[in-house]
């Protein structure tokens, strides 16, 4: 039988009530009769909410079958289920998961289309059906649909023959292609197939060469899928929870920065950490007080043998204060292992490490790395401080831009001292605006990394990317909670993290290092994300049902449960928080 368009859908966004928040969206379709014009973007009439997971040139048209409606009105028990029910723009008979292949060009009416990827897993699908693990049932029964790119506008009609123009290279499926990104077993010789179609949409092809990369690393330095979230590319963790380590020296950096070296109780070599990952310290200033958490980036070396982290004295700051008064040489604190994705890529291409104040630390350690193996890359050291009575690790960074070959430094200082020497302790007074960082001449095949206040952090790379830096090569470091991801999510900005409301759970405790709050587990939630939200904390999702991996996180101490289970398990030491509950007192690192 004739592939054929049975129906066209269309609908614009509008706000839906769910779960007492207001979700911008376009899954809402109904279906039209007569020609309908579709142009690069959409069809008349229609478009999408959030152009960040739907829609654009890639994602212009969403194909669905009649026989994934049939399958899904016998496996639901539902009769309901008519044409756009799955947010489609195009249901069709024929074209099945199974056959359609990435590049196959199809001509409707006077329109031509190609296959581009597919479907997105979103929550809103399970939005629309009523069933809110719809998004996990798509990948899981291998039934996504797929979306189309419009090579030629033109009129479509319900009725019209489906004509195949040509088939895409490497001939691979929509089915095949959404397993190797969302479920496990994939070969690498099937990210290297799929990375050979011109047409496999730029999302998708980065996924893929992520995948590739985590390949070509080896399984014994990475699980989980990388091309699904950057939490899985950090090997696991050296080892479970918190362990005792022992201060083996305490020195000032500066007027309000001081740094605890941090050594193996048998002293042993403490396992190496990756230039740029942060451990976790758990203080108890009081005996029977609840812990405090905090994250602090390892500032020394690799390889070092023991970690050294460097904390600033804040005038109101609890944890900080209690280790400048209280923690000396010979006490122990339980650490949690290394961590972390901000780290330096390998490679010869140029890099431009920038700072302020104690931020400094990671982009340290990675100064380290550079002059550790002599590298002959192109190093632009761009630091910030108020002065030289706040400028922590001068003499070192100094010393280490010194010995490399291309290494150049600009340091500002926003209000230098009547000692301060121009030319010798600074570069420039004042703070790097873009002007000041665009007449660096950076070069714009560098990778930028970051760290800093959240303010400097933004500056920062907004003044790299206007001076010629691709964003995605700008990276950032930060130790509060992270930008949140709530896809078609309206309203204000949530308030600062607290308690969530109505009576105290009864359960394990779930502590928010990033955020620094501990909330017992009410079993009225049904997953970690529910809970992060109940306090008001920034929280990254999508798909909530255990498929996108987009709120996977580390999980610095405990374990969970899964109800459901996630298609593809997270990375070693990683939990994804959308479908997951305690079973025992946890740290997130959230």
């Amino acid at each position: 039988m004739a592939a054929a368009l049975i129906a066209v859908n269309v609908g614009m966004p509008k706000d839906v009530l769910w779960h007492g928040k207001t979700v911008h969206t376009g899954v809402y379709k109904r279906t039209v009769s007569g020609p309908r014009m579709v142009r690069r973007l959409n069809i008349d009439g229609d478009g999408q909410g959030d152009l960040g997971g739907h829609g654009g040139e890639m994602r212009a048209v969403l194909v669905y079958q009649l026989d994934s409606h049939r399958f899904w009105a016998d496996k639901l028990g539902r009769d309901d289920l008519g044409p756009g029910s799955f947010g489609e723009n195009f249901t069709v008979e024929g074209l099945p998961d199974s056959e359609v292949c990435i590049g196959d060009r199809y001509r409707i009416g006077t329109a031509l289309f190609e296959v581009t990827q597919p479907r997105v897993t979103c929550y809103r699908v399970g939005l629309r059906v009523g069933e809110p693990q719809m998004a996990a049932l798509l990948v899981a029964h291998h039934r996504p649909g797929f979306y189309l790119r419009v090579i030629e506008e033109g009129e479509v009609e319900a009725g019209q023959e489906i004509v195949k123009v040509s088939t895409g290279p490497e001939a691979m499926t929509v089915e095949e292609i959404d397993a190797i990104l969302y479920l496990p077993g994939h070969t690498r010789d099937q990210v290297e197939r799929a990375l050979r179609i011109p047409a496999l949409s730029p999302g998708w092809q980065m996924s893929m060469r992520t995948l590739l990369e985590q390949a070509q690393r080896g399984a014994a330095t990475s699980s989980g899928s990388a091309g699904l979230t950057k939490a899985s590319s950090a090997p696991p963790p050296a080892w479970t929870g918190f362990r005792p380590l022992t201060i083996s020296d305490v020195r000032p950096e500066s007027e309000s920065v001081f740094s605890l070296t941090l050594a193996s109780t048998d002293g042993s070599a403490l396992p190496a950490a990756l230039p740029g990952q942060f451990i976790t310290v758990k203080i108890r200033p009081e005996t029977d007080g609840s812990p405090l958490i905090r994250s602090y980036s390892i500032s020394s070396p690799a390889g070092a043998g023991s970690y050294r982290i460097s904390v600033k004295v804040e005038p109101h700051g609890v944890a900080s204060n209690y280790l400048h008064g209280h923690i000396g040489p010979g006490d122990r604190l339980d650490i949690a292992a290394p961590r972390g994705t901000f780290r330096m890529s390998d490679g010869d291409d140029p890099v431009v490490l920038a700072s302020a104040g104690v931020g400094v630390t990671p982009v340290l350690a990675m100064l380290h790395s550079l002059a550790n193996v002599r590298s002959r890359r192109q190093v632009w050291w761009l630091h910030t401080a108020r002065n030289s009575a706040e400028h922590p690790f001068a003499k070192e960074a100094g010393r280490l831009i010194a010995g490399l070959e291309n290494a150049r430094s600009t340091i500002y200082y926003s209000k230098p001292l009547a000692t301060d020497r121009l030319g010798v302790d600074y570069t420039e007074a004042g703070r790097p605006s873009s002007e000041r960082v665009l007449r660096l001449g950076l070069p714009s095949d560098a990778d930028a990394y970051i760290c800093g206040p959240v303010a400097f952090m933004s500056g920062m790379a907004e003044s790299l990317v206007k001076a010629g830096l691709e964003p995605s090569r700008v990276h950032t470091e930060s130790f509060s909670s992270g930008p949140s991801i709530t896809p078609g999510i309206k309203g204000a900005p949530p308030a600062a993290p607290h308690q969530p409301s109505g009576p105290p759970g009864g359960g394990p405790t779930v502590s928010f290092a990033r955020s620094g709050l501990s909330v017992p587990w009410n079993e009225g939630q049904d997953s970690l994300l529910e809970l992060a939200e109940a306090c008001d904390i920034q929280v990254q999702w999508s798909c909530r049902t255990g498929v996108c991996h987009t709120c996977e996180l580390a999980l610095l101490s405990g374990s969970v449960g899964y109800s459901p289970d996630p298609l593809e398990p997270p990375a070693d030491g990683n939990i994804l928080i959308c479908c997951s509950q305690p079973a025992q007192d946890i740290v997130l690192d959230l």
